[in-house]
This record gives C-alpha cells, structure tokens and sequence, in this order.
C-alpha cells in the first residue's frame, strides 16, 4: 500500500474527531453565552475584542524570516484577554467569528477552515477549564489565570496543528513538534505578557486599553513589512527549484565561514558534488523528471551540511569544522544516501564528490573553490559515484583537461610537463626522477640526429612516462618488498593508465611513446608485446634512460648503484630487453659528458 493512499486515512483519523469534538463544544458555547446575562457594556467590549482579533487575523505575524517560515497571529492575545475577562464561552465565540471570517475571505479550503475552527474552540475550552479553579481578585491569581490560559492556549494548539502538518506532509512528529516550538515559544510568551497587560488595562477601563491595541497591531504591520523585505533577500539567494542557496549566496557564505575558520584556527572543508551522468537522465525521462531529480537531491544534501545549488546537475555543501577525515566521512554518505535513494519512474541515480580542507590545501576562497573541482574532476574521470580528497596531482589535470579544449598546443605540453613533479611525490624515486628520464631521453634523442620537435616531445614523454602511477594504489607503490603476481599485474597497467590520460587531453605523440615504454626488444614487454622497430623510437630511448636512472637512484627496497655499474647491466640486457642502437648511444652520450665534464675542470682552475 502506498504512502499517498495511507497519509488521507490518517489524517481524517485526527480531522473528524476533532471537527465533531469542535462543534460539541461551539454549540455548548453559543449556549453557555445565550443563557448567561450580560451588561451592555461586556457585550460591546466583546465585539471590540471580536473586532480587533478580525483585526489581527487579517494581518498574523511571520516568524522564521530568515528560514521561510510562517505566520502567528496575534489574535491569541485578544482570545487569552476574553476567556480571562468573560469565559471561556465568550474565548470560544471571539475566536470562530474572527477565524471564520478571515479564512472564508481568504477562500480556503473547507475542511482546514472546519478543523482550525474546531481547535480553536478546544482551545478556548481547555483555557477556561484549567483557570476556572484559580479564584481571588489579587494580583498573583490575576497572573495564574493569564498564565494558563496561555500556556493552555498554545500548547492545545501545537499539538493538534502539528499533528496535522505531520500527517498530511509524511514527517516524523517529535521532530516537527520541536522544531515548531523552538520557532514560536519566544514570540507566544510575549504575546502572553501582551494579554496580561490588555486585561490589567481593560479591567481598569476598557476605553483605556485601546490604547494598547494600536501598538499591537502597527507591530504585526512592521513585522509584515520587515519579513517581505528580507524574504525579497532571501529569495535573492535561493535557488528556486531545490530551495537551497544559490550561486552568490555560496559564495558568499564561503568567505565568510573561511574567516571564521582562520580566526578560530578550526578547519572547514569544501565538497562538490555532481549528478552523474545527468544530461542522459534530461535526454530520456524530460526536463520536468530531471528538475524533480535536482529537487529531490538539493534535500537528500541539506542533511549532509549546508547546501548550495551552483547551476545545472552542480551543487556544493559546506562543512564547517570538518578536517578531511570527517569531511570525507561525511562526503561517502552523501553519495551512498543518494545511491539508496529510489527517485520514482527514473529509479537510482549517482553523484561524485570532490573534496578540499582549508587550511591543509587551499588557503583562499577562490584557490579552495579550483581543488575541490579539480578533485570533483578526478572522481568523475575515474568511476563516478565515488568522493575524492583534493592531492596535488588533480589540479594539474582538471588543468590539462581545460586546455585540452582549447587551441593552444603549446599550452597543452607545457601544463602536461608539469605533471611529472606530481609523479615523482608519490613514486619511490629519490629526487625527481622523471625529470630526470626526460631529460636523458632528449640528450640520447638528439644525439641520434632527431630534430628539435622530436626532441623535445621525446623531453615531455620521458618526464611523463610514470603518469599512470597516479592511478596505482600507494601501498604498491610503496611496498617495501617484493611484489605478488596480482600487484605487478596492476603495477604493469600504468602505461595504458598513462596513454589514456594524455591521449584525451590531445598529445597524442606523447601518449604513444608514454604507452610504449615498457615493450622489450625481443617483444617480450607490456602492453602489446612489440618487438624490434615497432616500437617507437621515443619509447626505446625512453626505456633505456629509465633503466638507468632507476639503477643509480636509491629506492625503498634497495641502494642506488654507480654509474658504471648501471651501464654495464644496460649493456648486458643490449638484444634482448633493450634496442642495442639505444643502449650505444646512450653509452656515447654518457661517456661524453663525463669527458666535457673532466675538461671543465682546468679550465675553471686557471
């Protein structure tokens, strides 16, 4: 059984018994009322309370500006003065007429005019019960009466309307009866000492106490006005489809929480998250089901933080006080909650998620902003439906992947040198070996007469041949012993990893040489098994400067060795492993150096 077929039932469970109970005790009040006597001055101070509550009834009191929440109206404080001064009869009465006439003018519907009619009236009677024991004309009785008619009043009240709201809105009903008296408490207290004044003053004179009306109701006027004018603020800020904030409310509450966090010395994270794959979801089921979707994930990320909309299938959640463990906590249940969530006729959907700390990475709003996305980027190219923390790595390929598109060849190869620093942190080399490897392969490449072009993109493919290892886990990376068979199979997997992230980005000279790097003379390497001159020339040279440098660096596993050592096993593996025209001139390139080298001296000690 559906929900939409069980919340009607539940709600006329509650509607019809108090609607009956309501009209019992409105037809006991009309009695009560016709069969007391009352002086003509009770009766017209009564229509003048009716009056001023119509009065108050027509223009009620928003509260929660801030928030979009609703309206009080100060008719409880005209109802509490009238069951105190003339009974609860008298309560019942001023508050069906007042009510009444408001609502029918507001053309609403029946069965809500007939149930907030019938709590009223339960109100009233409540009220009087509990304050006709409560005798005496001193002034603490006066306070009991005033009190609990009051007390009696909203609590009535809150119960019954928020078992209404919860019902017919599906909510839990202890948390939205907290949450209602947390936002009224304050306001109906004052209104309480409101009505005990306007009884002191009526008691006194009636005339008097209209003294005190005006004020009441210029108040609720301010208020009204005051609320329109921050609500056009806040809806300047807000998103209209999701409700959450939109793009210059985010921007804005990130500088200010980023100030915050630097003067308090407490971190504070920024997580983007982006529905995947959403244009299919528009392409499929329809704007209006993809706008349902946006909605129904703006509230599913409202429970994680404080959200934003930033445009499209883009949303943004901070969290405030949150290092990177718990940001990334909190980021892991976002996406799992919105994985698990059913979204009607269009079924499951995923998001992605990118992280940033300050002050651990960024340290400014806009800088913060640049690894969030680029760390979004990283989780999207990489699987979807995951979080990814910011690593230095990510920005400079969300940097790649925006010059990818752009005309700027140039640009793409000088953004995608720079990744090889990104490498070398997280590899086992000592210093930079990648650059070192680029650097080796252009010496040996132009030694072989290739020109300057090919130089330099044999230079760029050299310092990039490791880029797969980004994707490699570091506890492989790292392991200090010797690798199983399953961890070398994925180690060995970094050269398509690398080809296919340059190969995207629009290098495609580099790619190739990057994805060849590993293949043997004898074809007896990875990926394709090449052999001989099919592999790329850039790649054999590559390989050999790699070998090298790996030698004669030092490594988690063992010590670096000599150069004389190094070249002799580059020698040695000549024919087999390596190309041995390579391994030559690599040799001739080594030994001419080291004779340029020993030249300098004497020439610097003259």
């Amino acid at each position: 059984m559906s929900t939409q077929a069980v919340t009607p039932r539940r709600l006329s469970a509650l509607i019809f018994p108090v609607c009956l109970a309501g009209l019992g005790v409105l037809i006991a009040a009309g009695y009560v009322f016709a069969t007391t006597a009352h002086s003509a001055r009770e009766l017209i101070s009564l229509v003048a309370l009716t009056a001023a509550a119509t009065l108050a009834e027509r223009f009620p009191v928003p509260i929660n500006a801030e928030s979009g929440g609703g309206v009080i109206s100060l008719t409880f404080v005209f109802a509490v003065a009238a069951i105190v001064l003339f009974g609860w009869a008298a309560g019942a009465l001023l508050l069906l007429t007042a009510t009444s006439i408001i609502q029918l003018s507001e053309h609403r519907p029946p069965v809500r005019i007939a149930f907030n009619v019938a709590v009223l009236a339960l109100v009233a009677l409540a009220a009087g019960a509990l304050i006709s024991p409560i005798d005496g004309d001193s002034v603490g009785a006066l306070f009991a009466r005033v009190g609990v008619a009051a007390t009696a009043d909203y609590w009535v009240n809150m119960i019954l309307i928020t078992g209404a709201i919860a019902l017919s809105g599906g909510q839990r009903y202890l948390p939205l009866i907290r949450a209602h008296v947390r936002a009224t408490i304050v306001p109906f207290a004052f209104m309480a000492s409101a009505s005990l004044m306007l009884v002191v003053l009526w008691e006194r004179s009636p005339v008097l106490s209209i003294a005190l009306v005006g004020p009441l109701l210029a108040i609720s006027l301010y208020q009204r006005t005051t609320h329109r004018a921050l609500r056009a603020m806040r809806l300047a800020l807000t998103d209209p489809l999701t409700g959450l904030g939109n793009h210059r409310h985010f921007h804005e509450r990130l500088q200010r929480e980023l100030l915050n966090a630097e003067e308090q010395g407490t971190p504070v994270t920024l997580c983007f998250v982006d529905i995947d794959d959403f244009k299919k979801i528009n392409d499929r089921f329809g704007h209006p089901s993809g706008d349902r979707v946006l909605s129904q994930v703006g509230g599913r990320l409202r429970q994680g933080g404080e959200a934003f909309r930033l445009g499209g299938d883009e949303f943004a959640v901070l969290l405030a006080d949150h290092d990177e463990g718990m940001a990334l906590a909190a980021a892991n249940s976002i996406v799992e909650r919105i994985a698990g969530a059913d979204f009607n006729h269009i079924g499951t959907i995923t998001v992605s998620a990118g992280l940033a700390t300050f002050p651990v990475q960024g340290h400014g709003r806009d800088e913060l902003i640049k690894l969030a996305d680029s760390a979004l980027y990283w989780a999207k190219e990489h699987g979807k439906n995951r979080v990814r923390l910011y690593r230095p790595e990510v920005v400079e390929l969300a940097e790649l992947k925006r010059l990818a598109a752009g005309p700027d060849k140039a640009a793409r190869y000088r953004a995608a040198a720079s990744l090889a620093k990104a490498v070398d942190a997280r590899d086992t080399y000592t210093g930079r070996h990648n650059e070192r490897v680029g650097e080796l392969a252009a010496r040996v490449a132009t030694r072989l007469g290739l020109d300057p072009e090919q130089v330099e993109l044999t230079r760029l493919a050299g310092s990039l041949h490791d880029l797969g290892k980004l994707a490699i886990p570091e506890e492989i990376l790292q392991k200090p012993g010797t690798l199983t068979d399953s961890e070398r199979l994925v180690l060995e997997r970094h050269p398509q990893i690398g080809f296919r992230m340059l190969d995207s980005l629009g290098v495609d000279p580099v790619a190739d040489l990057v994805l060849h790097h590993h293949e043997r003379w004898d074809g007896a390497g990875y990926p394709d098994g090449l052999s001989g001159n099919q592999i790329p020339l850039g790649a054999r040279i590559i390989f050999v400067t790699d070998a090298y440098d790996a030698i004669t660096s030092d490594r988690l596993y063992r010590a670096k060795r000599s150069s004389e050592a190094a070249l002799a096993e580059l020698e040695r593996c000549a024919g087999t492993q390596f190309d041995p025209g390579i391994v030559a001139a690599f040799a001739e390139e080594l030994e001419s150096s080291t004779e340029a080298a020993a030249t300098a001296v004497p020439a610097l000690a003259s």
